[in-house]
């Protein structure tokens, strides 16, 4: 992945340069910098997520047994990087995605604050939100979970 330094020159050079949007992407991530006015947008940085998989559950009582959804039906979404996360564009604004939602590749499900800048993380996958695992402005580490999606 680019290093911050390497990330503000992209800036620097796409604000200065007459493109209006900007993308590049590697096995390790993906960086999209859309302008708009005076102002550059801030990157989004997506990274490849990682499939959660988790020891089945062990039963030693002879309580009544609940069908949960098996985990291998469900997508992990993490976190691309060290932040803030925000569940919605502004305090006064919807959540973007919430348990039930509906997602596709391109749909936004939240927003880390690093540095400054504001990355739009996408579901990366075609399903429907299942849980979110992280509360509005909590700190998130790389490559924490964020949303749990259950595949279409």
């Amino acid at each position: 992945m680019l290093s911050i330094s390497e990330i503000k020159q992209l800036v620097k050079l796409v604000d200065e340069s007459s493109l209006t949007e900007f993308e590049y992407e590697t096995e390790q991530g993906k960086i999209r910098m859309k302008k708009g006015g005076e102002h550059i947008a801030a990157p989004v940085i997506t990274t490849p997520t990682v499939q959660a998989v988790l020891p089945a559950p062990s039963i030693e009582s002879e309580a009544p047994v609940v069908a949960a959804a098996p985990e291998e039906d469900l997508h992990v979404v993490t976190s691309p990087m060290v932040g803030t996360f925000y569940s919605s564009p502004n305090p006064e604004s919807p959540a973007f995605v919430e348990a039930g939602s509906v997602v596709n590749t391109k749909t936004v499900v939240c927003i880390i604050e690093a540095m400054k800048l504001l990355n739009e993380v996408e579901a990366d996958i075609d399903g429907e939100v299942v849980e979110v695992l992280a509360s509005n402005g909590e700190l998130v580490e790389f490559g924490q979970p964020l949303f749990k999606v259950r595949k279409k």
